[in-house]
């Protein structure tokens, strides 16, 4: 760890981390985004005394996320790390959709210092509530000397932004990066690592639409047994500007969707088949009609194409 890591920013952002429930040992009957990230950070001792500086960004249950919020999120955090005191930034997010947006933000700042996304199972009025140590893991990280890039810290692992895979329901350890495995470890307050910090071509904030309305519809599709491919042909007979198709096994297609899935590419709608498996990346065998995402999920390939979209445009 540096001897003067400089200043560290924390940004809320809601989610079940902030979350209150009527009963401490009520884990499930609560509300998200209930409380603010100044009471969130003053309930960890461990990080009183540190230089720190709090910001509520957004106050949401993550399941409703949205690309107003993104957009809010990136310009902070950018802002935040054109600070030359900053040293890294530490993001509260929940659960359900924390791998979404750390893909989004790895590819659109792929920072030179640490961004690092941290959340919780349990809400902070649980007698067990796992969200402090957590929170607290995230500072060492962002405070870590060398690092950079955008992370996700849950449970005592480290994870790749881009990797991230929330692989359980209701488990500490809910979060996964597949076949990769975690990036670090968060041992007895200190970072243990195994593969490099991320790396990547930012594409930057200014092609980002300034109003959610304008960004470009990207819609998941998932094959399973009786897939016909209506929902495709009614989807883009709406204006569809990209399609992610959660395939079964190795990306594979009944005849019918991936017939629509071909109908949409060939009027111009970019396509990328992903799969519905929780883990494995997609081998291509050369003679795909559509390509694939390669290791991407269904839900960050999707984010993939919602950036590419809004590029060309």
């Amino acid at each position: 760890m540096q001897s003067d890591p400089g200043r560290i920013v924390i940004l809320g952002t809601g989610g079940t981390i902030a979350g209150s429930a009527a009963s401490p040992g009520d884990a499930v009957g609560y509300r998200a985004a209930q409380i603010g990230i100044e009471a969130l950070i003053a309930a960890v001792p461990g990080l009183q005394g540190l230089p720190l500086e709090a910001e509520q960004v957004a106050q949401v249950d993550s399941k409703d996320m949205s690309c107003a919020v993104w957009r809010q999120l990136a310009r902070r955090v950018s802002a935040h790390l054109s600070r030359p005191e900053v040293a890294g930034i530490v993001i509260t997010h929940g659960t359900d959709t924390l791998e979404e947006t750390a893909y989004f933000l790895q590819r659109v700042l792929a920072p030179a210092r640490p961004v690092v996304l941290t959340a919780a199972m349990r809400p902070a009025t649980s007698l067990q509530a796992d969200g402090p140590q957590n929170l607290l893991d995230a500072v060492t990280v962002a405070r870590s000397e060398g690092a950079h890039g955008v992370v996700a810290v849950i449970a005592g692992q480290v994870f790749d932004g881009r990797e991230l895979r929330k692989v359980h329901t209701h488990r500490l350890d809910a979060f996964s990066a597949g076949d990769a495995g975690p990036l670090a470890r968060i041992e007895a307050g200190t970072l243990r690592r195994f593969r490099p910090w991320p790396e990547g071509h930012a594409l930057g904030l200014d092609f980002i639409a300034p109003e959610p309305a304008a960004w470009p519809r990207v819609e998941i599709v998932m094959n399973h047994a009786g897939a016909d491919g209506r929902i495709v042909d009614a989807l883009q007979a709406q204006g569809l500007d990209g399609l992610v198709l959660a395939g079964t096994g190795n990306g594979s297609l009944s005849a019918g969707l991936e017939a629509a899935a071909l109908r949409a590419q060939a009027a111009g709608v970019p396509v990328l088949r992903a799969s519905r498996c929780a883990g494995g990346p997609l081998l291509d065998t050369g003679d795909e009609a559509l390509p694939g995402a390669g290791t991407l999920s269904a839900v960050q390939a999707r984010v993939e194409l919602l950036l590419r979209a809004l590029a060309a445009v």
